[in-house]
């Protein structure tokens, strides 16, 4: 499916469960930056928009209803909120007041348990690699090819988190460093990722070298 036909579908889907305010926000606030957004970021990655609620509603801790651009809500758990910001809307034109209750609402998300990130609409539209990279980087620890079919241990995302860090190539020697374990184990790890499709062994004359991550997908595990 072509990404215009799953836009189409994704909206006209949201729009019919919803009613009043909650579906005339959409309407009025699913505008380009957001469509951007989509297609130039989410997308190329996932070729999928499941999971993912346009203008969604969430409250503060005075009950004020405010909407996230999109909330990024997979079955099994977790709450990712992205945000995409117009240097217009949200810096130059925002006084004192609102400024703090941005900053504000962000930081009493992630105490409910979100994890928000933003995005600029300029790096939406001129540096959607940047933007891809970040979302990785983001989601990283919590996402898993879907050919795998399999979940990522814990210590075992720890270790993924780190390889995204580096920004290179991954070797046994990094694990044992940053995490104070032993070769053998750094080593079963990396292993234990090369199996599940997350990274790629790199062969050399006296075997695996290091390991190179591998393009990731949503998976249901969080």
């Amino acid at each position: 499916m072509e990404f215009e036909e799953a836009h189409g579908m994704f909206i006209n889907k949201h729009l019919t469960e919803r009613l009043g305010e909650r579906r005339g926000r959409l309407v009025r606030g699913h505008n380009y930056a957001e469509k951007l957004f989509l297609q130039n970021v989410w997308w190329p990655l996932f070729e999928s928009l499941d999971d993912l609620h346009p203008e969604y509603e969430v409250y503060d801790w005075n009950r004020k209803s405010q909407f996230l651009d999109f909330a990024f809500l997979p079955q099994s758990g977790g709450s990712l909120g992205i945000e995409c910001d117009g240097f217009q809307s949200h810096v130059k034109d925002m006084d004192r007041e609102r400024f703090n209750y941005a900053v504000n609402r962000d930081t009493f998300l992630t105490g409910m348990g979100w994890k928000m990130i933003h995005f600029s609409v300029d790096d939406l539209q001129h540096r959607p690699e940047v933007c891809r990279m970040l979302l990785q980087l983001v989601l990283a620890p919590h996402l898993a090819r879907k050919s795998a079919g399999v979940d990522i241990l814990s210590e075992e995302k720890e270790v993924l988190r780190l390889a995204w860090r580096l920004g290179r190539a991954i070797r046994p020697k990094d694990v044992t460093t940053h995490f104070s374990i032993n070769f053998r184990t750094a080593r079963r790890l990396l292993h234990s990722l090369s199996e599940k499709g997350l990274i790629k062994p790199v062969v050399g004359r006296r075997g695996v070298r290091h390991y190179e991550l591998r393009p990731m997908h949503p998976e249901q595990k969080w």
